[in-house]
C-alpha cells in the first residue's frame, strides 16, 4: 500500500500538469485567433474602422474568420504534430520548416476552395473566380502570419532541445544509461558491439548498431566518420590533411583504441565532413 499510493499519486499529477499544459497551450492559440480576427476584420472596410462615425462592429465577418482561424488552426496543429515526430523531434533546419509552412498552406488551399463554393452555394451567391483568388491569396498571406507567430517559439525551443539539451538512452543488458548528446564523444564499433565514449574516455557498451544510431542522432552534431565511427563535432580536437586528399580526425577524448585514435576521412568524404563541421 505504501509503494502504490505515492505512485498513483504521482501519475496523477503528471497527468494533471499535462492536461493543464495542453489546455493553456491551446487556450493562447484561441486567444490568439479571436484577436487576429478583430483586428482583420476591423481593418476589412471603412465602416469597421473603430473611430468611423458609421461604426458597426463586423459581427458576421468576425464569427466567419473565426471558424475558419479554429478550421486553420486544426489543419496546423495536426500538420506540426506530424513534422514534430517525424522531422523536428530529431532536428529543427530552415528546409523542414519550409515544407511544413508550405504543406500546412496546401493544405488551407485544398480547404478553402470547396468550402467557400459550398458557402456561396448554399447562400445563393455566386462564385466569381476572381474573388475566389484574391481572397485565397489573403486567407494565405494571413494564415502564414499566424502560424508563424503560433509555433515560432515551439520550433525554437525545439531546436534548442535537438542540440543542447537532447539525450539518448542506452541499453547495455540489464543495464540503461542515459547520456545527454554534449557529454558523448563519439560512438565506435569493434567486434560487433557498439561502444559510446563519453568526454571524459569512459566506454559503455550498447545494444545499438550504427546504422541505427545515425538514423536516430542529430546531424547537425553527429557525423558518421566512417563505417566504424560516429564522432560529435565539439569532441573533436584536431584535423590533419594526409596522403590522397585524407584527413586524420583526431578526438579530445582520451581512449585507448586503435579505432579512434586518429579516425580517417577518406577523400570521397573530406567535403562533407568539412561542410559539416564547419
Amino acid at each position: 500500500m505504501s509503494t502504490t499510493g505515492p505512485t498513483k499519486n504521482t501519475v496523477k499529477t503528471l497527468w494533471h500538469t499535462f492536461v493543464s499544459s495542453a489546455a493553456w497551450s491551446w487556450f493562447q492559440k484561441v486567444l490568439a485567433f479571436t484577436i487576429f480576427s478583430l483586428v482583420v476584420n476591423h481593418l476589412a472596410s471603412q465602416e469597421s474602422f473603430p473611430d468611423g462615425d458609421a461604426y458597426r462592429f463586423p459581427l458576421e465577418g468576425f464569427l466567419s474568420s473565426i471558424a475558419l482561424c479554429i478550421i486553420i488552426g486544426i489543419i496546423a496543429e495536426l500538420n506540426f504534430k506530424f513534422y514534430k515526430k517525424k522531422y523536428f523531434g530529431k532536428k529543427v533546419e530552415i528546409v523542414k520548416i519550409v515544407w511544413f509552412m508550405a504543406s500546412t498552406l496546401g493544405y488551407v488551399t485544398l480547404m478553402y476552395i470547396p468550402v467557400n463554393i459550398i458557402l456561396n452555394i448554399v447562400t445563393g451567391g455566386q462564385t466569381e473566380l476572381y474573388y475566389l483568388v484574391i481572397g485565397l491569396l489573403i486567407t494565405l498571406l494571413l494564415s502564414f502570419i499566424m502560424i508563424s507567430l503560433l509555433y515560432a517559439q515551439e520550433l525554437y525551443n525545439l531546436y534548442q532541445l535537438s542540440i543542447k539539451d537532447a539525450e539518448i538512452t542506452i541499453e547495455s543488458g540489464a543495464k540503461t544509461t542515459k547520456l545527454t548528446y554534449e557529454n558523448i564523444a563519439c560512438f565506435y564499433s569493434e567486434n560487433k558491439i557498439v561502444y559510446a565514449v563519453q568526454n571524459d574516455g569512459k566506454t559503455i557498451t550498447s545494444d545499438f548498431t550504427l546504422n541505427a544510431l545515425e538514423e536516430r542522432l542529430n546531424d547537425q552534431l553527429f557525423l558518421r566518420a566512417n563505417r566504424q565511427i560516429i564522432i560529435h563535432k565539439d569532441a573533436v580536437e584536431q584535423i590533419e590533411k594526409i596522403e590522397n586528399g585524407k584527413l586524420c580526425v583526431r578526438l579530445k577524448a582520451s581512449v585507448e583504441n586503435d579505432a579512434i585514435a586518429e579516425i580517417n576521412i577518406s577523400r570521397y568524404k573530406r567535403k562533407a565532413f568539412m561542410d559539416w563541421f564547419s
